[in-house]
């Protein structure tokens, strides 16, 4: 949701294994068992375990369960439990929702602490120019307003979201909500990045960023220093 990435290939490929494991696997996953005969909640309680695994996977390779996974790992149970108990497979479908739901909430509390989400997603984003981005922070008034806005935007978006997830998961048909909610995944993260790039460009923001550089062009960079690269 920030205008720019490091370009760093272990943090392209982390993003690129989180979508297949926690979308691309569930959805897929879910469908080869239909198809091969597993009734609606057991399908959808093995395609859950994707995300759960691959939660499980990083705490091992970190050595390190932080909040989120012990949040993920215990909605995942308590779906399964919810289903299972009242053989309901809406209760399974309907937990993203409520993954986007509080995610969104976090979004927006992230507003009455001393940084906003989007300003730190931005900070991470490019370790180079903390201090320039800092001084900005300090300095100039429009500039906080714009990250309190776009956190304002993402989390309300990510309740819309949310809404729509469970909306979706009471009133379609069970086999038909797994595609649907895998591609609410991007069309609400597209319409939130064009929206937030819209923003940055008129207020000028990219511009007090990068200077002159022209965000998605590699600049070179004095050794021992990562300017990173916009996108």
């Amino acid at each position: 949701m920030a205008p720019a990435a490091e370009g760093r290939p272990s943090s392209r490929w982390g993003f690129v294994i989180t979508v297949l494991c926690d979308i691309v696997l569930p959805v897929g996953l879910y469908y080869v068992l239909r198809a091969a005969g597993a009734g609606e909640i057991t399908a959808l309680l093995l395609s859950g375990s994707a995300p759960a695994l691959h939660t499980l996977h990083s705490a091992v390779r970190h050595r390190r369960l932080d909040t989120i996974g012990v949040f993920t790992l215990a909605l995942l149970l308590v779906s399964a439990v919810g289903s299972l108990m009242t053989s309901d497979p809406r209760i399974a479908l309907a937990r993203n929702g409520l993954f986007t739901a509080l995610a969104g909430v976090w979004l927006l509390v992230t507003l009455y602490t001393g940084r906003p989400f989007t300003y730190q997603a931005l900070r991470t984003l490019l370790p180079g120019r903390t201090t320039a981005l800092e001084k900005l922070w300090e300095t100039d008034p429009a500039f906080r307003r714009v990250w309190r806005g776009l956190t304002v935007l993402w989390g309300v978006g990510l309740l819309v979201d949310a809404l729509l997830r469970v909306i979706l998961a009471y009133t379609l048909p069970v086999d038909t909500v797994p595609a649907v909610d895998g591609a609410l995944y991007a069309v609400s993260w597209i319409a939130l990045q064009i929206i937030t790039q819209v923003v940055l460009y008129r207020t000028r923001t990219l511009a007090k960023i990068f200077g002159d550089r022209m965000p998605g062009r590699r600049v070179s960079s004095p050794a021992g220093t990562d300017e990173g690269r916009a996108r």
